[in-house]
């Protein structure tokens, strides 16, 4: 089904035009949430939201982590929240080095143990925020936070994917989008991964925020599941490899393979699927690369086949200043509330 709504969600401006009342119908469901939200509830420190308009991954995991990072090596200790999607915890968890995917999801894993900061995950942002401020965070950046509206935020960075754009620009299900381009406006960023090759940019252009930066995801060299031996992409060149990629967007995985020489069998999944033992079983001794947010969920198998593919977010001198500017002057310009 997701790999249907992904074709047609991205295809062609008509592909889903049957849908477009039950989009109308959830427009103005999104329009009364939003109505009736109320006041975000006030913090002590400032909140930055990462999250972007459409359903599936767009980087922002990758975007998180860099903005943590960099804010901790300005003297700005980071906290990371995050809803924790498919995880099965109740409440609101800081996770530690004993977590468990299945408990807290899988992305604020690669979350805490990427970027070094405290982190909690839990359907109530405004809950999560404050075990990491209790912890030591002068600074809360949430993990796809923008339609969690009961949280204040200080500045709003939406990603948007440069090879899928904003789809069909039409609202779920006629289209991928899960609020109107418009909100676009109300950001203070726009961060494109990779080039902006899908026509929907160019057509929402007129609501851009102030700064549109492109960023890059870069690969790093695999890592292996079984003994954390590193080995440089390259080096599986020469004989079929297997590629395995359960997020939003499998393809771009597949080509990065393909881009650094390799010859990639595809084995896409669900986004945030639980792979198992059987599912990587392809009958033969090649390698099986898969992302880092497939790793968290196959950390307890001990097969030498196995390897993972870590990314890290690449601006341009430029855009890396601009961007370092704005969580700065956010962080400065913060008036804590009474009360903070």
């Amino acid at each position: 089904m997701q790999a249907w709504l992904n074709r047609r969600w991205y295809g062609p401006p008509g592909s889903c035009a049957a849908l477009e009342p039950l989009a109308r119908l959830y427009g103005a469901a999104v329009a009364v949430r939003r109505r009736r939200a109320g006041a975000p509830r006030a913090l002590p420190v400032p909140v930055i939201i990462v999250g972007n308009l459409t359903v599936g991954g767009t980087g922002k995991t990758p975007l998180t982590v860099w903005l943590a990072q960099q804010s901790s090596r300005h003297g700005l200790p980071a906290g990371v929240i995050s809803r924790g999607y498919g995880g099965r915890a109740g409440g609101v968890r800081v996770l530690d080095a004993a977590a468990d995917w299945r408990e807290v999801g899988d992305e604020p894993l690669i979350l805490a143990r990427r970027s070094g900061c405290v982190t909690a995950v839990g359907r109530e942002r405004t809950e999560a925020a404050r075990a990491v401020i209790a912890r030591g965070a002068g600074v809360v950046i949430s993990d796809d936070g923008l339609q969690h509206l009961r949280l204040t935020r200080q500045c709003t960075i939406v990603v948007a994917d440069g090879a899928r754009g904003f789809g069909t620009g039409r609202l779920l299900p006629a289209g991928p989008l899960r609020e109107p381009l418009q909100r676009l406006a109300s950001a203070d960023a726009l961060v494109i991964h990779g080039a902006s090759e899908h026509p929907s940019l160019r057509a929402a252009a007129a609501y851009f925020p102030p700064h549109v930066l492109r960023m890059d995801l870069v690969p790093g060299p695999a890592v292996s599941l079984a003994s954390g031996e590193r080995r440089a992409l390259e080096a599986f060149a020469g004989s079929p490899v297997h590629a395995v990629a359960g997020i939003g967007h499998p393809q771009r995985f597949f080509r990065e393979l393909v881009a650094h020489g390799l010859e990639v069998l595809e084995h896409p999944f669900p986004d945030h699927h639980p792979l198992s033992a059987a599912e990587l079983a392809f009958g033969d001794a090649r390698p099986v690369l898969m992302t880092e947010k497939d790793a968290v969920k196959c950390a307890h198998l001990a097969d030498p086949r196995l390897w993972f593919v870590p990314v890290e977010a690449l601006f341009s001198e430029t855009d890396a200043a601009c961007l370092l500017e704005l969580l700065l002057r956010t962080a400065a310009s913060f008036a804590r509330p009474p009360g903070g």
